[in-house]
């Protein structure tokens, strides 16, 4: 049961209206839904329309932000909680820790490094949750063809592309998180018995 999604998602608002639009869709489905946000406790980009959406649904949106941060004066403080923690490892962990499900909305570096180790974690077998990508006007276009092409060049088992799912619509996403089974752990390892 999901009862909280974490959410990854830029800092800024990107170059087109449909990243906000979408963010503001997910942000009110889940809400609906009663399914809470965890998201990185910005009121900028992405991450504010996601925050301010969330509370004017009337849902509940946690934010877990490194003091430094606070300090920069980027700190919602119109959110449910804002948790504030003392460096951007304690605030992955702690996300994960109040998270059911990982959701990775348009965004740049940082947005892909959180939803990596999240996923590299569930590859590893530490964590049984499910993490989806949010492919809003194909902006991860890229990236998906990329974990496909690792896979054909044998860096990635297909069981282990298999375990992030990817959608164009919040709905779409929402439901296969909720439908996510895990399964046992394949080995990460490709070929090792070869050496």
């Amino acid at each position: 049961m999901i009862r909280r999604v974490c959410v990854f998602c830029g800092s800024s608002p990107g170059a087109r209206p449909a990243y906000a639009e979408a963010t503001a869709e997910l942000a009110r489905l889940l809400a609906g839904e009663g399914i809470g946000v965890v998201y990185g406790g910005g009121h900028v980009g992405l991450m504010g329309v996601l925050a301010n959406t969330v509370i004017a649904t009337g849902g509940e949106a946690i934010g877990v932000m490194p003091q430094a941060l606070v300090d920069r004066e980027i700190g919602h403080t119109g959110i449910s909680e804002l948790r504030v923690v003392g460096s951007m490892h304690e605030r992955k962990a702690l996300m994960a820790d109040l998270s059911d499900a990982f959701i990775a909305l348009p965004g740049g570096a940082g947005t892909l490094e959180e939803l990596f180790e999240v996923y590299t974690w569930a590859q590893l077998g530490l964590h049984d949750k499910p993490c989806g990508l949010l492919d809003v006007e194909d902006y991860f276009r890229g990236l998906v063809g990329f974990l496909d092409h690792a896979v054909d060049e044998r860096f990635l088992r297909e069981e282990h592309r298999a375990m992030l799912l990817v959608e164009r619509e919040p709905r779409a996403l929402i439901e296969r998180l909720a439908e996510f089974e895990p399964r046992a752990a394949a080995p990460k390892w490709i070929d090792r018995e070869e050496r």
